[in-house]
């Protein structure tokens, strides 16, 4: 018998009047059923949630860290079993799915340890003699509950991104997971259940996507922090103007490799990183690497390298410990890149290997000479493919790469330190990584991009500084 999996209505199990199915995208087998939650039912989290916020916040830091490092613990103890069902209903190989838990028991871990040291700022204020006698102290508090919406291709670690800092502060939260995979998240739910925190203080509500209007729109919840695409995301922004949000969007990645970064040894490492982190996820993260634009001086050998790189990535079954690249999220997606695909070979480009689709897995692949008019020229693929483009020096490669909408992250691969340093300055992104891929993310490091990549800064503390706000008090009469 399948199971049909409760979702978390103010912090305690739940079953609604419907379900939906989760399949397993390499085999179509199915992974279980999802119960959700009613119109009253999402009536009731909110307000639950809105009732628990004076509550929640006044909590004490120990309360709150005690939590996190609870989920913490319990997600280090059923990695495997989590890591599983990542795969199951995501599709990505177990091997990048133990690592996804190990990154968002990280983020619990983080957020532990800044909720204990969050302490304010304090600030004499009698350097001019208005302020004689007063001292000020500041302190920051939750601007209210928090709507978080999660995406797909990282079902567990993106959810910690938004439920962890939210308990670091006090915030509440109501966490809609993607409906392709909602079960990592209703399982952190069972895990969240086994602390003290606050009723009302979470949720986890796997309602359909043609009811998230309804939930952006409510007055009652004046954070949402979104992570997905780029037109999803700009028309909750512009729908909600007076809400604060935080949009953790789109990229088409670039890496870019100099001519000081030439010795055999160095483009091996390069072509290394390229061709694992094109592929990583199925390619389905917002900073895989999707341009790589090298000197001229080093080009050849690299496309040579990465060529063989990525033909060596093994594709198949994601249950399989040797397998590097597993399906996209379903045959739709894997639909989608084979046209822009077969878009860019129509303009001229190259294929220079994969290019092929078997249902919803779709082949690791190299292009060369990508027109500028090609679909995959502009738009984020998020699948296994990558192009390489060939540039004449610093000033037309940091063009290149700045020649996009998107400005989430780059790599560089140079030894100059004064080129990192420029890179750092003229990059249009939120994050520029120097001697690896762009697809490096510390999860306690700042996260997020520029242009069309979103705004607002993910990463646990700069996460915790975007839920809340700044409030001043100033005490009076005072000896100092």
């Amino acid at each position: 018998m399948t199971t049909t999996h409760e979702f978390w209505l103010a912090g305690r199990r739940a079953s609604g009047d419907g379900d939906f199915e989760v399949r397993h995208s390499y085999d179509g087998s199915l992974v279980g059923k999802v119960s959700v939650p009613t119109d009253a039912q999402v009536e009731e989290a909110v307000a639950a949630a809105t009732a628990a916020l004076p509550v929640f916040a006044a909590t004490p830091a120990h309360v709150r860290a005690a939590a996190l490092d609870h989920v913490a613990k319990r997600l280090g103890e059923r990695t495997e079993e989590i890591a599983q069902l990542i795969t199951a209903e995501n599709g990505k190989p177990i091997k990048w799915a133990r690592g996804e838990v190990g990154r968002a028991l990280s983020v619990f871990r983080w957020a532990a340890e800044e909720a204990r040291r969050t302490n304010g700022e304090t600030m004499r204020l009698d350097t001019d003699p208005g302020g004689v006698g007063r001292f000020a102290l500041i302190r920051r508090f939750p601007r209210g509950v928090v709507l978080g919406i999660a995406p797909f291709n990282f079902p567990l670690n993106l959810v910690a991104h938004k439920v962890a800092p939210a308990i670091a502060v006090g915030a509440p939260i109501i966490i809609k997971p993607a409906p392709a995979t909602p079960l990592s998240a209703l399982v952190l739910g069972e895990i969240l259940a086994e602390t003290d925190l606050p009723a009302g203080s979470w949720s986890v509500l796997p309602v359909p996507n043609e009811k998230m209007p309804a939930l952006v729109q409510d007055d009652r919840l004046p954070v949402i922090s979104f992570t997905g695409s780029d037109k999803v995301g700009y028309q909750i922004m512009d729908s909600v103007p007076r809400k604060h949000v935080t949009l953790e969007l789109g990229g088409n990645a670039a890496a870019v490799v100099l001519a000081d970064y030439s010795s055999e040894a160095d483009l091996e490492w390069a072509a290394t990183r390229i061709a694992m982190f094109s592929n990583y996820q199925g390619g389905q993260s917002c900073i895989s690497v999707q341009r790589v634009i090298a000197d001229a001086s080093v080009y050849d050998a690299l496309a040579e390298k990465v060529v063989a790189k990525v033909q060596a990535q093994v594709t198949g079954d994601p249950k399989d410990d040797t397998v590097d690249v597993g399906p996209l999220v379903d045959e739709n997606a894997a639909k989608r890149v084979e046209s822009w695909v077969e878009d860019a070979v129509a303009k001229g480009a190259k294929v220079l290997t994969g290019g092929t689709r078997d249902g919803a897995t779709y082949a690791p692949t190299v292009l060369a000479e990508l027109p500028a008019d090609a679909i995959l020229a502009r738009a984020e693929v998020f699948g296994p493919v990558l192009s390489l483009h060939r540039v004449d020096g610093v000033d037309e490669a940091f063009a290149a790469a700045n020649d996009s909408a998107y400005g989430l992250q780059a790599g560089v691969f140079t030894h100059d330190l004064q080129t990192a340093f420029r890179a750092q300055r003229e990059l249009e992104v939120g994050g520029v990584i120097i001697g690896d891929a762009p697809s490096f993310r510390a999860d306690q490091m700042p996260y997020g991009g520029v242009k069309d990549s979103g705004v607002g800064r993910e990463g646990v503390k700069s996460a915790m500084e975007d839920l809340t706000y700044e409030k001043v008090m100033v005490l009076t009469g005072l000896d100092l």
